[in-house]
């Protein structure tokens, strides 16, 4: 007979960052994750993470609006149920509960830890397996400050740990970003691949403009320059100069990534974990922009290490044409896993013992955890 789920645990952990990171939305000095904890009947646990960015100013779900989620919904939904059908229990919360896709995320993670563990098999192998155990990842400057933002960049290079990066801009006025970004491209560019994240601030006006600009200044990448809903102006832009356009909020579901492709857009697509439901259901996504012929980018929310090494499973059995941001870990203070993930040479390793590879530091957690 198999194992069943009986009992799943929320709890919101409150993380320091090394440093403000600025977003054109919020700054954040700390990040919240939502940590799940999923125990079957045999005993097995496993692990999930669930994490935004400052609170709703990011998107619609909130860390407390995930946990309560879990807690009051999906938790009651699948406790008692089989544990070995992940397909089959995505589809019963897809079927009970709309949206939701963080907290769903969490739990179609806590399923493949679970699983990957009871069968002996890292989560890259249950979704197909891994392509490569050493995957690239760019680090993101976004301090706000010209001068502090060139002087981390430099440092990072000379130390070897990154040879991409990419800035955060659009809470200012466009002349200012362009100065801040010019900077940054004359100090760094021969060294590293230079990519911007405007984080949906410019219209249409401001974005033809501004990805003219940061096109001639030699701009690899700009990631989502107009509002998620203007796809009109999302697909323009893709289809001129030489960098090419990352779609991140404008692209969550496959349905979306089909939407997207057949009105012409020809750059590449962030996946994130946490917009799709999870490590196994955003592959879908992944598979159609394949088709599409459109580039594949992993794309994080700044999550901690287990939803990091989630999201880092389900990359290595794609062919990413563009890398990786998952240094989330890299941004906070402290960690609440026993043996953190292993960056060096501009990549981190793919854990490859059986789940996600990553086992929680219960005193951290119990320190970091939120009590009320």
């Amino acid at each position: 007979m198999s194992a069943t789920i009986e009992h799943l645990e929320s709890l919101i952990v409150d993380l320091p960052t090394i440093r403000p990171h600025k977003l054109s939305m919020t700054t954040m000095g700390c990040q919240t994750l939502v940590i799940l904890r999923l125990t079957r009947s045999d005993g097995i646990t496993g692990l999930g993470e669930a994490t935004t960015i400052g609170g709703l100013s990011y998107g619609v779900e909130s860390p407390e609006g995930i946990k309560s989620a879990i807690d009051t919904y999906l938790a009651p939904l699948l406790e008692g149920q089989p544990a070995d059908n992940v397909n089959r229990l995505v589809a019963l919360m897809n079927k009970c509960v709309r949206g939701n896709t963080f907290a769903k995320s969490a739990i179609e993670t806590a399923l493949l830890d679970a699983q990957g563990k009871a069968l002996g098999l890292p989560v890259s192998a249950l979704l197909g397996g891994a392509l490569t155990s050493e995957l690239p990842v760019l680090w993101t400057l976004a301090s706000g400050d010209t001068a502090k933002d060139i002087a981390e960049g430099q440092k990072l290079l000379a130390q070897g740990r990154h040879n991409a990066f990419k800035l955060k801009i659009g809470a200012r006025d466009l002349r200012t970003d362009l100065q801040h970004t010019r900077a940054i491209i004359e100090a760094l560019g021969s060294q590293a691949s230079i990519r911007v994240d405007v984080n949906q601030a410019w219209d249409a006006s401001q974005a033809a403009r501004g990805c003219a600009e940061l096109d001639a200044m030699g701009i690899d990448l700009i990631e989502q320059p107009v509002a998620a809903h203007d796809i009109e102006s999302l697909v323009r832009l893709s289809q001129r100069g030489n960098a090419a356009i990352l779609a991140d909020e404008a692209v969550a579901s496959s349905e979306d990534g089909y939407d997207i492709a057949r009105r012409g857009f020809t750059g590449a697509y962030a996946l994130k974990i946490a917009k799709a439901g999870g490590p196994a259901s955003v592959l879908r996504l992944a598979h159609v922009a394949q088709a599409a012929g459109i580039g594949l980018y992993g794309g994080t929310m700044l999550e901690g290490t287990i939803g990091t090494v989630a999201s880092l499973h389900a990359w290595s059995t794609l062919p990413l044409a563009w890398g990786t941001e998952m240094f989330g870990p890299l941004l906070l203070k402290d960690d609440i896993v026993e043996k953190p993930l292993h960056f060096a040479n501009s990549a981190v390793t793919l854990p490859a013992t059986p789940g996600l590879g990553v086992t929680l530091d219960e005193d951290k957690l119990a320190f970091y955890r939120r009590k009320a």
